[in-house]
């Protein structure tokens, strides 16, 4: 895990198995269905101390979740709550995706592996805006607002960044693994109608 403070796995591990027991961790990539990545920056005070989280389906790569915390208990849970929720859309294709024909069958346990960010294929977008405040979306996935630092897999993305009042701007790129990128959106205020045109 990166950053000043690092959580121990076996921490990780039995924060799962208290607040989510429905998911199955392990550490080998190839085996899960769910990758999790925990980061966490330590510093003095309550709100210096910040956890991160992304979750990505490993099957297809894409981020089904990836939010700020402000604790490991937190940042697990949401972890949990995203792999649940996109194991009961999704569960059967991933393990029709995954497994031999013979064993199809979709287990109880939903597998998930917990990794440090360094062994994975992830880049980091620092996505800030002008004015700030606005909505980031990645892929068509809300992720937060500006200003935030998001996680994605490794390839292609579209990062639309929106807000009430100004155009919608959009950027294509990328990412490769380990990198990081700094998106800095300048808005447009959306056209109004011109003051001759408008009647008293």
């Amino acid at each position: 895990m990166a950053g000043g403070a690092r959580p121990q796995t076996a921490e990780i591990i039995k924060t799962f198995g208290e607040r989510c027991p429905e998911v199955k961790v392990n550490n080998k990539q190839d085996r899960a269905d769910y990758v999790v990545l925990l980061d966490h920056e330590g510093g003095k005070g309550l709100l210096r101390h910040k956890n991160k989280v992304a979750v990505f389906n490993r099957v297809s790569g894409d981020s089904i979740v990836s939010k700020s915390t402000l604790s490991l208990g937190g940042s697990v849970q949401e972890a949990c709550e995203a792999i649940t929720r996109d194991w009961s859309e999704h569960g059967a294709s991933i393990r029709a995706a995954s497994v031999p024909a013979p064993e199809k069958s979709v287990p109880a346990a939903i597998p998930a592996a917990v990794l440090p960010t360094a062994t994975t294929s992830t880049a980091k977008l620092q996505i800030d805006s002008t004015p700030p405040g606005a909505d980031i979306e990645v892929d068509g996935s809300f992720v937060g607002n500006t200003p935030s630092d998001v996680q994605v897999a490794e390839g292609d993305h579209t990062v639309v960044v929106k807000k009430a009042g100004f155009k919608d701007w959009e950027r294509k790129l990328k990412s490769s693994a380990g990198s990081s990128v700094h998106i800095g959106a300048e808005l447009e205020k959306a056209d109004t109608p011109s003051p001759a045109a408008q009647t008293n």
